[in-house]
This record gives C-alpha cells, structure tokens and sequence, in this order.
C-alpha cells in the first residue's frame, strides 16, 4: 500500500481543534490542491467562499444545526456549485444562454465536491484535519442570506480545518463496509435479506438489527435536520425548474 493509499484510509473526520493557528502557505497550498481537481469541459463549475469573519463563522454554526465547533475552526471553506458564472461569460460575449437546468445543477455539484475532496485530502498530507458539514445546505433562505448567495448559486457543501488534539488523532476512524458490501459487477444489485443482514453484523452493538435500525431511522432520515434539508433543496431547485423567472 503506497503512502498515498495509507493516508486515505488513515484519514477521518476531525471535529475537535487545538488553537493552533493554519499558516498562510499551508491555506494556499489546500486552496490550490482543490483546483487541481478535475471538473467538467475544465470549466470549474464551483466559487470557493473563504469564511474568515468569526461572527459569519459562528452563524454558520448555529444554522448548521448548533454545530459550535464550526465557530471555532481555523479555517472554513464552502464549496458552491455555481451556475452563474459562465452565464455572465457568455453574456459578455454577446450571446444569450438558455436559463441552467437541473442537470447543470447535478453537474456543478459533482464539480464542487470533487474539489472539496482535494483539499480533504492536501490537509491531511499536511496534518491539518477536517470535516464536511453537509448542513450548510439547510435553511436556505438564511443561508443565502448570510452569504450573499446570488440566482444559481448553492452551496454543495461546507468544509472545515484544524490540527486535531491528540483525543481525535487517537480516535478510531468509523469502520468501513466491505468492498463486496458496496460494489456491484456491471449494473445495480438489489440486496436480499440475508445479505443486509451479513452487512450489519456485528455492527449494532447489544441491539437486534431491527432495534438498531429504527434508531438510525429515527435519528437520521426522520430527523428534523433531513426535513429541513429537503425543504431548502426545494428552495433552491426552483431556480432550475420550469416555473421560474429569468435571471436577476
């Protein structure tokens, strides 16, 4: 296993930070890694918003669900799927482009997340741990609102960095399923039975897999923070729907 391979299985969520400041060179470094990532046609579909103002930083914390560790991160990135910005491309150009769809959309997101990984990933080569924050997708008016998201604009995901204290290096990194638990031969394979229930053994502690599931379940997908999700992807997906307006 080449020293790459080991850091991606090595590395794991960090939500607890030393004080411990992220120097300018380090933050550059992570920056540009994530724009080395690959993207469709190279067009960068994503704006990276660099949240250094601690009171945006502690209202993102409290929007994403009363997440405090999120205020006090050293550095905060959000990666947007942004639609926008070639359309002003084109637009100086003289040309007059058809409104984005749901498929720019999907695209642009795959675009953002993928570079997202990429600075994952350059953090942990530098020690610098990090966490996603898939919440910062709730409360979309608030959230546009606080940063100043325009028509066509979302932000995919949230990204937090910081030198973990010694408890979260220690910390065991979640185990993962198995390939054969993950991977299907050449199209989808719908589980039977049995083979979930292989998948959760040993997985649900002193519960049966029904009790575990339904705690899951509960906790989860019928969470609050999931209904809200959808809510605000609702919001957002209007501006990719044919029921619309024309760009503002």
């Amino acid at each position: 296993m080449n020293e790459i391979i080991k850091a991606l299985h090595r590395r794991k969520s960090v939500r607890v930070f030393t004080e411990d400041k992220i120097s300018r060179e380090d933050k550059n470094s992570i920056i540009e890694a994530a724009l080395q990532a690959p993207s469709a046609g190279c067009q960068l579909l994503y704006t990276i918003l660099d949240i250094t103002d601690r009171h945006i930083k502690d209202r993102l914390a409290v929007l994403c669900d009363n997440q405090t560790f999120i205020g006090k991160a050293e550095m905060v990135l959000v990666f947007c799927a942004d639609c926008r910005k070639w359309l002003s491309f084109y637009k100086e150009a003289g040309l007059q482009p058809r409104l984005p769809g749901p498929g720019d959309l999907l695209l642009a997101v795959e675009d953002a997340l993928i570079a997202a990984q990429n600075a994952v990933t350059a953090a942990h080569s530098l020690g610098i741990g990090s966490c996603y924050i898939g919440d910062v997708m709730e409360n979309a008016e608030e959230m546009k609102k606080l940063l100043q998201l325009p028509q066509y604009v979302y932000p995919a995901c949230m990204l937090v960095f910081g030198y973990p204290t010694k408890q979260q290096e220690e910390r065991k990194k979640p185990e993962r399923f198995r390939v054969s638990d993950l991977v299907c031969e050449n199209g989808y394979q719908d589980k039977t039975g049995e083979q979930i229930r292989e998948m959760f053994r040993g997985r649900t502690g002193v519960k049966t897999y029904e009790d575990w599931m339904e705690a899951f379940w509960k906790r989860k997908y019928e969470s609050d923070f999931a209904k809200e999700m959808n809510r605000s992807m609702e919001v957002y997906l209007r501006d990719y729907t044919f029921e619309r307006g024309g760009w503002n």
